[in-house]
């Protein structure tokens, strides 16, 4: 007997539907903001401000006044009243502290250092949103730099200034 070969045929895959993939949109809604960078020493802020509106004063959730790197600016100065006075005492300056809501990335120096960071920054901001603002932050020193830094340590010597023991023999 002969064997017979069939020829099996392979099914063809059904090719497969190109769909694009479905883009999700944003549902933010683009609230428009005024940004600026504020230093201190090595600290470096990046503030926006946003204008409140009075739907956001009546609803019922606690909006923080001031976000600091995700965190609320009470909870990141936690502890340390003066601090906490410090960043926000542009707005407490001018009487406006439920007109603005801020968010604030700070990075490097000290705690400090990052608190006049964010001071200089808001005043900044305020300043954009509004030039009347400016004589009396000017004049409290909130929009001056403060230029003081760490001064870089010289050869021959332990630190920027200090050196060595002096030994006659």
């Amino acid at each position: 007997m002969a064997a017979t070969k069939t020829k099996t045929t392979k099914k063809a895959k059904p090719a497969p539907e190109k769909t694009e993939p479905v883009k999700e949109e944003a549902v933010k809604t683009e609230e428009k903001y005024y940004a600026t960078v504020g230093r201190r020493k090595n600290a470096t802020a990046r503030v926006r401000i946003y204008t409140k509106k009075a739907s956001d004063e009546n609803s019922g959730e606690d909006n923080a006044l001031i976000t600091v790197n995700g965190k609320d600016y009470l909870s990141y100065f936690q502890g340390n009243e003066e601090l906490k006075n410090l960043a926000d005492s542009p707005l407490k300056k001018l009487k406006s502290v439920n007109r603005f809501k801020a968010t604030v990335k700070v990075s490097g120096g000290g705690i400090r250092g990052q608190a006049e960071a964010i001071r200089h920054g808001l005043s900044r901001a305020l300043v954009l949103f509004d030039a009347n603002f400016a004589k009396k932050l000017k004049k409290s020193g909130y929009l001056t730099r403060d230029p003081r830094e760490k001064e870089r340590r010289k050869y021959g010597l332990k630190k920027a200034r200090k050196a060595p023991q002096w030994a006659k023999r």
